[in-house]
């Protein structure tokens, strides 16, 4: 299922969030007001992405009307690490206040923290994925729901992408290295493996290289796989941060012709090097609409509202009945780029020039 996406809202609060990215953000945003129900998202880190997706707790707020309803919503970035989460999660356990919480998991399949969704789910708190899942396999009954990217189609779309790029340079093999902040996350995985299946035989995945959400170390990646692999022809970023982090350096480098360039997300200063031409390709996700979302389906589960529930997910019961995606784009520099918008399904992906994508 693919919902209908608040792309234009998340344009209008771009400015903001590069504002909020400068300035630095609070580690919890939003504190409960007295006699209210509390509704937590808690962050795998520290990134303007959360950024978007707090403005879209904010807008759900005022469209499911909290307030009224005895609720609040807040943001609690968590510190990079799945011992962070895992004690969020217990100290909301501890207070009695709190009827909600999402999570974008670090540890898919970390057992502490199943542990501790399934205790909370217990005490009758409702508990949703959001941006990374549990490992579906074993422990979806840790969460009722999962509403974001589906992350593997994401994946396939870069590849996709990335494909076309090096076929239209001539380049018929050659090896690829993909960055994100932790290679078992749910999301991270979900999508480096899309993007193995979707680029082809003839590219060799030669790395897979995390950098635990350390911008320096990101850097420090890109640097290293340029020395180490000197068969490689493309950079694949898959965090948000990933993107400026491989653009700085194959420009400090003077490596940018050797590479395509593909990435995950339209982070502010993505944007900006994209425009620079570092960037070839990004797939963009819609965290707005995740904050958006997240605060519709809580209020609903909290309030009983089945009929909203079942508007949602429809296909209840039935195999990934339970995820909610809230779309993908595909942006390129320009109308000169290989990347062309009839490699990808228009009902999954939604293909934009840059300038359009900014407007």
């Amino acid at each position: 299922m693919t919902c209908r996406s608040s792309w234009r809202s998340l344009a209008t609060v771009c400015l903001a969030i590069t504002a909020v990215f400068l300035a630095g953000c609070p580690s919890t945003t939003g504190t409960a007001t007295s006699g209210k129900k509390r509704i937590v998202f808690v962050t795998n880190g520290d990134d303007p992405f959360w950024d978007a997706l707090l403005s879209g707790l904010k807008e759900g707020a005022k469209q499911s009307e909290l307030d009224a309803a005895g609720l609040s919503v807040q943001r609690d970035v968590n510190n990079g690490t799945i011992d962070g989460q895992v004690e969020q999660l217990r100290q909301y356990a501890t207070q009695d206040d709190i009827a909600g919480v999402a999570i974008s998991v670090i540890g898919a399949d970390n057992l502490a923290t199943i542990d501790e969704l399934r205790k909370l789910q217990k005490k009758g708190i409702k508990v949703i994925t959001v941006d990374s899942d549990v490992s579906r396999a074993d422990y979806r009954d840790a969460r009722s729901f999962y509403i974001g990217t589906d992350n593997v189609v994401g994946g396939r779309a870069l590849g996709t992408a990335a494909k076309a790029l090096l076929e239209a340079k001539g380049v018929k093999q050659g090896g690829y290295v993909q960055y994100a902040g932790f290679t078992y996350v749910d999301n991270a995985r979900a999508r480096m493996d899309g993007v193995k299946e979707a680029i082809g035989d003839q590219y060799k995945e030669v790395d897979r290289m995390p950098d635990d959400m350390d911008i320096r170390k990101a850097r420090d990646n890109v640097r290293n796989a340029i020395t180490n692999h000197p068969d490689l022809v493309a950079q694949i970023g898959i965090w948000a941060y990933n993107a400026p982090a491989i653009a700085d350096v194959v420009k400090q480098t003077g490596t940018r012709d050797k590479f395509v360039v593909a990435t995950f997300d339209a982070q502010a200063l993505a944007i900006e090097a994209m425009d620079d031409g570092m960037i070839d390709v990004m797939v963009v996700q819609n965290p707005f609409d995740m904050g958006v979302q997240t605060v519709r389906l809580l209020k609903a589960m909290i309030k009983g509202d089945d009929a909203t529930i079942k508007t949602m997910f429809p296909n209840q019961g039935k195999d990934d009945g339970d995820i909610f995606t809230t779309g993908l784009r595909v942006v390129v520099p320009d109308g000169k780029s290989p990347v062309k918008a009839d490699l990808f399904d228009p009902k999954v992906v939604e293909f934009m020039l840059l300038p359009d994508f900014k407007a």
